[in-house]
């Protein structure tokens, strides 16, 4: 718990209408548990961001829910934009800025090149720059995690980590299919199948689960059961539209379960 012991500065802005300075000591953090957990879950919305922008990127040029794939696109852009906003006013440890600055950067890039024409040179930079950014935005998820109480920063982490996977899955099945055919597509698959389903078990065994999370992760497992075999089918493809709309599905429900995490931890 290193970065707890450094200075830090928390403006709980995220929720509150004022400004309300806290917090240089663990014990003052642990006062604003709900603002940091807030916090986390936006944080945390980035990682799946910068996946679900590639995503969208991809679909589009491959010519499958172009319409969906665009209004998608825009409204995550949008999302992306703003939430940087309210991490960069809310965390004022240097770190966490030089980080920001650094995402600010690559952020420019990623937005350029997600506005050009599909080809493979741009898939391969969109990529690289989803990774760049997602990379970036969990370290930005580590520090907040730091600031806030171990049980219940680490479920709202989790939780927020399985939207993500999701759009990850979405992203490499369709950049595979697209082009970008390398073993490294197939293995990202594989891995991120991987971790969704080793998390899925650890929430579902929560016993601080409330019933009507429970009842949404029950409707997760249930539909994760049959579609994870078409995502892991990678090299033969052929379902871009079913795995668009599950995928989705998916991270609709876990972006629910996420916020009904940081409720039940307050």
């Amino acid at each position: 718990m290193k970065r707890m012991m450094k200075k830090v500065l928390i403006l709980t802005t995220l929720s509150l209408g004022s400004m309300v300075a806290v917090a240089e000591t663990p014990q003052a953090l642990e006062g604003v548990t709900k603002s940091n957990l807030e916090l986390l879950n936006t944080a945390g919305q980035q990682r799946m961001l910068s996946q679900r922008i590639a995503k969208n990127y991809f679909y589009i040029g491959k010519g499958v829910s172009v319409s969906k794939a665009k209004k998608q696109l825009k409204a995550s852009l949008r999302a992306f934009e703003n939430n940087l906003n309210s991490i960069k006013n809310a965390v004022k440890d240097e770190e966490v800025q030089n980080m920001i600055a650094f995402i600010e950067m690559s952020k420019e890039d990623f937005y350029t090149i997600t506005s050009e024409k599909y080809n493979l040179d741009n898939g391969a930079l969109a990529l690289d720059l989803s990774e760049s950014m997602l990379e970036g935005s969990q370290f930005v998820v580590d520090a907040i995690k730091d600031m806030s109480k171990a049980q219940a920063s680490s479920m709202v982490a989790l939780a927020g980590k399985q939207r993500m996977l999701s759009q990850r899955i979405a992203k490499y099945y369709i950049s595979y299919q697209s082009g970008i055919k390398d073993k490294n597509s197939i293995d990202q698959m594989n891995q991120a199948v991987k971790e969704f389903s080793q998390t899925h078990k650890t929430l579902m065994a929560n016993k601080a689960n409330t019933a009507e999370i429970n009842k949404e992760l029950q409707k997760i497992d249930r539909l994760w059961k049959i579609v994870y075999k078409f995502y892991l089918n990678i090299e033969k493809g052929g379902l871009p539209v079913i795995v668009y709309n599950t995928t989705d599905e998916i991270m609709k429900r876990m972006d629910k379960i996420t916020k009904l995490y940081t409720e039940i931890y307050k």
